[in-house]
């Protein structure tokens, strides 16, 4: 089934949008600049030009590979000789664009961030209908191994739907046997994740959590915290959220246990953040595509 045509234009918009912050903070981002300030920057110039956030800006550095974004009043910084992964989501009415790129200010880990760019473009010359998730994860554990790195094996690329960041199908960054087969009007982000020779090679959940989403109504107690899942849900429906965006929605004396709330009724639910399990330094290059009926076409 093709995309509609309005459905598509929208598609296009987001893409464009994501495009345009990306390569802006790829010039932005320093040592030393707060992490915070990425964060809302990225945030701002999304809805500046006309687009809504799909999630929060991740930054994650050195070996945090996903899921990290700044909670409200955070001090940290980018380190010195770091590499810094900014993760951009953007959607239109619901349809989303998902973006990233590494920024790297350590001249050892430059082939690191260059293999995780090579592998995402022979994804992307790969990509067509009838494609097979099995065949896409091999050849881009491939790439990988050619140049001499090692691909994240339990994070991969995944279907988008309408307010849904992760929609149905993933797409494997390592040969995995599936059944799974790419089909013509599917939107998909595909982004290889890469680490140095030695590491494990697999992420595994770390303690801090700072990206929410919500999960499903439950009855709560604390009028509080009904009237902040009724903003939640207004604003960003099934789309994850940060804590920064919930600023003035009930008065801060009773923010902290409406939100509570929230989390031990499981209203919410809340995505850790995800590190490189022996520490090693990740890499991630990522773009949003339709499957078209000669091959994709790269919305971002």
């Amino acid at each position: 089934m093709t995309v509609p045509e309005e459905v598509f234009q929208k598609y296009v918009e987001a893409g464009r949008i994501a495009a345009k912050v990306r390569k802006k903070m790829q010039r932005t981002v320093s040592e030393g600049m707060r992490i915070i300030d990425i964060c809302e920057k990225a945030e701002s110039l999304i809805r500046e030009s006309g687009g809504k956030p799909a999630f929060p800006c991740n930054v994650s550095i050195n070996e945090v590979a996903a899921h990290s974004t700044s909670p409200p009043q955070d001090k940290r910084s980018v380190p010195e000789n770091s590499i810094v992964k900014v993760d951009i989501g953007v959607h239109i009415d619901g349809y989303i664009a998902d973006t990233a790129v590494t920024v790297c200010f350590n001249t050892e880990y430059e082939s690191l961030v260059h293999s995780a760019e090579v592998a995402l473009e022979t994804a992307l010359k790969l990509l067509r209908p009838g494609l097979s998730a099995t065949r896409l994860g091999s050849t881009i554990q491939k790439s990988i191994e050619r140049q001499g790195f090692k691909p994240i094996s339990n994070l991969t690329g995944h279907q988008v739907g309408r307010y849904l960041v992760h929609a149905g199908k993933a797409l494997p960054n390592v040969f995995q046997l599936s059944l799974s087969r790419v089909q013509i009007g599917e939107v998909y982000a595909v982004e290889p994740f890469v680490t140095i020779p030695d590491a494990a090679g697999k992420v595994i959940s770390g303690k801090e959590a700072h990206i929410f989403r919500l999960r499903k109504r439950k009855s709560l107690r604390n009028d509080y915290a009904k009237r902040l899942l009724n903003y939640i849900e207004r604003n960003f429906r099934t789309l994850p959220f940060s804590e920064r965006w919930l600023e003035g929605c009930v008065p801060t004396s009773h923010y902290s246990a409406a939100f509570s709330e929230l989390l031990s009724s499981r209203s919410l639910m809340a995505y850790p953040v995800f590190i490189e399990a022996s520490g090693k330094p990740v890499a991630q290059a990522e773009h949003t595509v339709v499957i078209t009926k000669d091959g994709c076409h790269v919305l971002t």
